[in-house]
């Protein structure tokens, strides 16, 4: 899940090297937190949160494989 959030946020970004996801893992549910240059915040959000919300539908579908709870969080 981590790999699969970083790939899809670096492909959005202009500064792809500054793209860090921590995995926060717990007994059902696992924390992703993205971390992006200042910059790109907007273009990881996007407008009105339409891209974090896909990434996290995504990120949901794929967890769901693995009966596993996964939530995305992006700091700033």
């Amino acid at each position: 899940m981590k790999d699969l959030i970083k790939y899809i946020a670096e492909a959005l970004v202009d500064n792809p090297e500054q793209v860090a996801v921590l995995e926060v893992t717990g007994n059902q549910t696992s924390v992703l937190e993205l971390k992006v240059a200042k910059e790109d915040l907007g273009k990881v959000i996007g407008k009105q949160g339409r891209t974090a919300r896909a990434m996290r539908t995504i990120l949901s579908a794929a967890s769901a494989k693995v009966k596993k709870r996964t939530v995305l969080e992006i700091i700033e």
